[in-house]
């Protein structure tokens, strides 16, 4: 597995499994929408995008964050808006990989930390959270400060 910033040119690669991200969350299949939409984010540069691939470079699943600031500490602060694997890539390492890579951004632009929300049901995913250093602050709120 390898995981690689999303570029502008490679877009197409995570629209798929963006719209199946999307319709997890109870929305309609728009992978037209998808790709308008990530493709803005990247080429203004709203957002940092990271695709992990199987050896055969197919998108296994992929993580997008936001920047932030607080304005208490004077720091930046990324958002982990979304991430998703492949219902065949799950438990095979994949999201971590993929939380590490944000870490790694974190940590390179001397960023306060990660915070995320997650869905209440998504018991799975809070449970790799919890595992990887997040802490639940309210509901589904978690936060990981470095």
């Amino acid at each position: 597995m390898h995981v690689r910033e999303v570029t502008e040119s490679d877009v197409h690669k995570v629209v798929p499994l963006f719209d199946q991200y999307r319709m997890f969350y109870q929305q309609f299949s728009d992978e037209e929408g998808a790709h308008a939409f990530l493709e803005e984010r990247i080429r203004k540069a709203e957002s940092v995008m990271y695709v992990a691939e199987d050896e055969d470079g197919e998108a296994s699943g992929f993580v997008q964050l936001y920047p932030s600031f607080s304005s208490v500490s004077m720091k930046r602060l990324w958002i982990l808006n979304d991430l998703y694997v492949t219902e065949q890539a799950r438990g095979k390492g994949v999201g971590v990989a993929l939380l590490e890579k944000a870490k790694e951004l974190a940590i390179e632009t001397k960023a306060k930390g990660l915070m995320l929300q997650t869905a209440e049901d998504n018991v799975r995913a809070q449970g790799i959270y919890e595992e990887f250093g997040f802490k639940q602050e309210k509901d589904r709120f978690y936060v990981l400060f470095l």
